[in-house]
């Protein structure tokens, strides 16, 4: 290390005595082109006489710093300085720790200890490090993962989105899964585009099919059971007058079927599915029904009117013997 700092003060020391000779060669340069400009003309003999002036102090300057850098760095390493460098080999491992060495001082440090390193991939991959001091290592490291492995999302992440998609939207899990330190496999933290992208490519059923599947109906379904406009519908689920559950981010409900509001056909027991004009005083599901209660009535009013008039002509022979 010692020698490589040498090295780099002597290149620097290189450069700039380039500099002094380049300054001193603009100057003569300078000096020449007045020399050979006509006298009588003044305003061209003026200007590179400035011009003149200017590469001198640029010379001036160049050869001061020079020998100020030259005079502070020709005194070379103090002793200090030198078991510093030294305490760097015992150190070395909590100096590669340190967080404030940017990146690109640990690559001179690795080239500063290290010869060369061979590479050999098998099973797994086999460095085989050779130190500048002439001491060997081997490293068996496991193989890399591709790029499918690396965005690949781990199985229990999986699993819990898939239990949380019973009670929870995708924006809902990602905020519980970044809550719980769960990362992705590329990003830094979930978001709900990540969380929709894997309950796909993972064949997760969405939560719409998984409350349908519960049993609970749609908007359109409640108003057509209950008789009642959607929109008195929705007031009723925020008044806690009907249980509806979220199923999407945009807040849209899938409904309880709301058995205590329902209306019962008179004749067959089914739900009536009655028209927003028609749902009061409708007892039937369908005309069907309708007929069948009709008819039903009838029949009873003739067997009433038959057995009212047995009962009567009974009452008359009775009354004649």
């Amino acid at each position: 290390m010692q020698e490589e700092l040498e090295a780099r003060a002597k290149e620097a020391d290189t450069l700039r005595l380039k500099q002094v000779e380049r300054a001193r060669y603009e100057s003569e340069l300078a000096q020449r082109r007045y020399l050979l400009v006509n006298p009588d003309n003044r305003l061209v003999a003026d200007s590179l006489e400035a011009d003149w002036n200017h590469k001198l102090r640029a010379l001036a300057e160049a050869q001061a710093d020079y020998e100020q850098r030259r005079e502070t760095e020709g005194q070379g390493l103090t002793e200090k300085q030198r078991d510093e460098i030294l305490a760097l080999a015992t150190d070395f491992a909590r100096l590669w720790r340190d967080p404030a060495v940017p990146q690109r001082e640990r690559k001179r440090m690795l080239r500063l200890i290290l010869e060369d390193v061979t590479l050999s991939r098998t099973a797994e991959v086999v460095a085989q490090v050779r130190f500048r001091g002439g001491a060997t290592r081997s490293l068996h490291l496991p193989l890399p993962l591709n790029a499918a492995q690396l965005r690949k999302v781990d199985a229990a992440v999986v699993a819990e989105v898939d239990r949380l998609l019973e009670e929870h939207t995708d924006a809902e899990i990602a905020d519980i899964l970044n809550g719980r330190g769960f990362l992705p496999g590329v990003a830094e933290r979930f978001s709900l585009g990540i969380v929709r992208t894997l309950r796909l490519t993972s064949g997760l059923t969405d939560r719409y099919t998984r409350l349908r599947r519960r049993g609970l109906i749609t908007l359109e379904e409640v108003s057509e059971l209950l008789g009642a406009d959607p929109g008195t519908v929705k007031v009723w689920a925020r008044r806690g007058h009907i249980d509806s559950e979220v199923y999407n981010d945009k807040g849209q409900r899938l409904y309880v079927r709301p058995t205590t509001l329902e209306q019962s056909c008179q004749w067959c027991g089914g739900p009536i599915p009655a028209k927003p004009l028609l749902r009061r005083g409708k007892k039937w599901c369908s005309q069907r029904c309708c007929l069948a209660a009709y008819n039903s009535r009838k029949r009873a009013a003739r067997q009433a009117a038959r057995k009212n008039a047995g009962t009567q002509m009974a009452r008359d022979s009775c009354s004649i013997n």
